[in-house]
């Protein structure tokens, strides 16, 4: 009798950019599984058959993966999605029925989202982004901001990621509210309606995850029954927010401000009117970019490929 020869695997961090790809060259190795990174995070998806040409599996991190694409990668059983939402690059129940895994990775960068979340809520209260741009362009024009300290701020969805925000909010005084789909307590956050909390938050920040039941949850009847003069902060996914309704609402007024980390559309196109509204505050899609969480989130990928290097072993 012979012993099989042991599986040994592929696996391609498809879109590395050059933080990650640093973190990956240190964290990536496992016995009997193969790593190739591709250092160019701009990758189109029919560029994807040629660069997943015999790998098993895919560490993706921003790129689009349309199902006719995963069909065309013949050996591709599992996509190790670096972060907790998906649906924004591929759709999970399509690849599957195609026999494509999508594994996650939750939990790596709660803290520094939630950080970036409380910096764009104070971008907004004090109107720093538009004072910035005035003096670069050689003016001096001072805006009058509003003081959080105890005022409300309202969570959207309450996962690990609201609860950092929470904590950072009660630390500068702030009184929080939080409204999600199933029941949760938690010390010094009341929970109330979603009515409620959009009539008396002074801020409000999304938290939700991104499904078919939560796309434009933040719809325009909804963003119409915020209290005048709140701050829309969302580091969520864009999807959740209708995007038009709230550009109608920061041109009007009736939003103060917004502090965006993501869109409907990522990278955000060129002239969008996004970029041409005074009272908003943009950031890249860089909420979780910290080297803690860089680490975090690859270590975690790495245990996704060494569970799925183990079932193919039989273990």
């Amino acid at each position: 009798m012979h012993d099989r020869p042991p599986v040994t695997l592929r696996a391609v961090f498809v879109d590395a950019n050059p933080a990650l790809a640093a973190v990956a060259d240190e964290l990536l190795r496992i016995d009997g599984m193969a790593f190739a990174i591709n250092r160019d995070p701009d990758v189109r998806p029919d560029a994807l058959p040629g660069l997943l040409a015999g790998a098993e599996i895919a560490l993706i991190d921003h790129t689009q993966l349309p199902t006719a694409i995963a069909r065309r990668c013949t050996n591709l059983r599992h996509v190790v999605f670096l972060g907790t939402g998906p649906r924004s690059y591929m759709i999970p129940e399509e690849l599957r029925a195609v026999g494509v895994s999508v594994h996650t990775v939750k939990g790596y960068g709660d803290t520094a989202v939630a950080e970036c979340a409380v910096a764009l809520m104070l971008a907004g209260a004090r109107d720093l982004a538009r004072m910035d741009r005035e003096m670069r362009a050689g003016h001096w024009r001072r805006s009058d901001g509003i003081q959080l300290g105890g005022r409300t701020l309202g969570l959207v969805g309450f996962g690990s990621i609201a609860g950092e925000v929470a904590r950072l909010a009660r630390g500068i005084g702030m009184n929080v509210v939080a409204w999600n789909r199933s029941p949760k307590t938690h010390e010094g956050v009341a929970f109330v309606a979603l009515e409620r909390l959009l009539a008396q938050s002074d801020v409000v920040s999304m938290h939700l995850l991104l499904t078919d039941e939560t796309r434009r949850f933040l719809s325009r009847e909804r963003i119409a029954s915020m209290r005048p003069g709140a701050i829309l902060v969302n580091t969520a996914r864009g999807a959740l927010v209708d995007e038009q309704a709230m550009i109608d609402a920061l041109a009007t007024g009736h939003l103060r401000h917004a502090g965006l980390d993501v869109y409907a559309v990522e990278p955000l196109p060129t002239g969008h009117p996004l970029t041409t509204l005074p009272n908003v505050t943009l950031s890249a899609h860089s909420a979780f970019r910290t080297p803690e969480a860089n680490r975090n989130l690859i270590g975690a990928a790495l245990e996704h490929c060494r569970r799925i290097l183990a079932q193919a072993r039989g273990a």
